[in-house]
């Protein structure tokens, strides 16, 4: 007798983790559209469907909530300033004032140059990347269902928890970066900066790899920065999600777990709050600093 129950907890346990292990897969699968195994072009319906796409899969639920984070930005943005008044203004006025204030005065401490594009630009990349970071205050579960209850297999509602995303606003980075490197300094003069800083004229090759390294190493730290932080917050708040799915009536356990649950996700909700800010503020100082650079000769 015992033995069989020792076999059916066992089975309970082995279904409870593989249970686990699928909605965490679940919740951590984007939407990708591509060329599936058998050659059509549609959604994957499994994590193995979306690998076997390659490189060229689109993730569709991260491009549609980048265009329309973005979309409402600018829509916000837009309203307040047809609507603006050169007298007591309201609330939204205020708020975009000091937001608008707060992001010029960041790039003055950043920027020494000479640009009327880098301030507009940082105040764009501050609001995107935190209305993407705010998205993961949403509860986890929410979207998911209704996208399900809709046909939608996957649907993942924070577009900065894909490395597409983030690597794809650092590239465009870093192509302004290259471009004004060479604007302002010409083709030789960034080529000089590359090969003959910091050691001597005649370690050349040595400088181009210091250099050239520093160089690419600056996308891909913006990049794995935003990427690695709202990730990690996307995945404590699927283990909590999960104590919820462990719960088990009302008896003394249950009733504990389900508290902890609550009080744990309000508790990381609250500090979460924090980190979707600093990282839209860190990508952002980290882009002017960056135009900064570019700006500068090194004589």
């Amino acid at each position: 007798m015992s033995s069989e129950m020792a076999q059916e907890t066992g089975e309970v346990a082995h279904e409870a983790a593989h249970t686990s292990a699928e909605y965490i897969h679940h919740h951590l699968q984007n939407l990708t559209y591509g060329q599936l195994p058998d050659g059509t072009w549609g959604v994957a319906h499994s994590a193995a469907e979306a690998k076997a796409m390659g490189f060229w899969a689109l993730n569709l639920d991260t491009f549609f909530m980048s265009l329309l984070l973005g979309l409402v930005i600018m829509y916000f943005f837009r309203s307040v300033a047809k609507s603006a008044v050169s007298g007591t203004p309201g609330g939204l006025q205020n708020f975009c004032e000091w937001a608008v204030e707060f992001v010029d005065s960041s790039v003055r401490g950043s920027f020494s140059g000479k640009n009327a594009m880098v301030a507009p630009l940082a105040l764009t990349i501050f609001f995107w990347v935190f209305s993407m970071n705010l998205m993961d205050l949403i509860p986890i579960d929410w979207v998911p269902l209704l996208m399900k209850s809709l046909g939608v297999p996957f649907f993942k509602v924070v577009p900065s928890t894909d490395p597409n995303a983030t690597f794809g606003m650092a590239i465009g980075v870093f192509l302004l970066v290259l471009y004004y490197s060479v604007k302002m300094k010409g083709a030789g003069g960034f080529f000089a900066e590359l090969a003959f800083q910091p050691f001597p004229k005649f370690l050349l090759p040595f400088n181009l790899i210091l250099e050239g390294v520093n160089l690419i190493a600056k996308p891909i730290s913006l990049a794995l920065r935003l990427f690695g932080n709202m990730y990690a917050g996307e995945m404590i708040f699927i283990l909590i999600a999960l104590m919820g799915g462990a719960w088990a009536g009302f008896s003394f356990g249950g009733v504990t777990l389900f508290g902890s649950q609550i009080l744990l996700s309000l508790g990381w909700a609250i500090f979460h709050i924090l980190i979707v800010t600093l990282q839209a503020f860190i990508f952002m100082t980290l882009t002017v600093v960056y135009l900064d650079m570019a700006h500068q000769e090194h004589h």
